[in-house]
């Protein structure tokens, strides 16, 4: 069964809602469709927030960031691809992102991507730990 993109991006969302709530944290989706941030968490205390921008891809491919990497923005990343059968994750930080994005050109026009042989690696895979408990 192929998803819309608006299918994937919401389970791609409420997937990691789901898993920022198991390690504590009090979460909120922000507007869908808008710049930036997808999630706001907060600790139990209210006292540390974090912002957190989610991709979500139906299988293992590139991660469109578009022509700039102004909008690699929050505290952390989480790319969630194979959204349909068996979701799998991967936690960044934006600095990480920009460094290890590819740069294409076609036609004078810029575009940048997250390529899976820079994503899909063993210290980004499953790692929530990166993220911590919410209390």
């Amino acid at each position: 069964m192929k998803l819309e993109t608006q299918v994937t991006g919401n389970i791609g969302l409420y997937y990691v809602c789901y898993h920022l709530s198991r390690l504590g944290w009090n979460v909120m989706p922000t507007s869908r469709n808008a710049r930036g941030i997808d999630v706001i968490a907060y600790d139990r205390t209210g006292t540390e927030f974090i912002g957190v921008q989610v991709k979500a891809l139906t299988k293992r491919n590139p991660v469109p960031l578009g022509n700039s990497l102004d909008k690699v923005m929050g505290d952390f990343w989480v790319i969630v691809n194979n959204i349909g059968k068996e979701p799998q994750t991967y936690v960044l930080l934006p600095e990480e992102v920009k460094k290890l994005v590819h740069r294409g050109e076609k036609d004078g026009r810029v575009s940048y991507w997250l390529q899976p042989k820079s994503y899909c690696v063993d210290e980004y895979f499953e790692a929530w730990g990166r993220i911590g408990r919410g209390h």
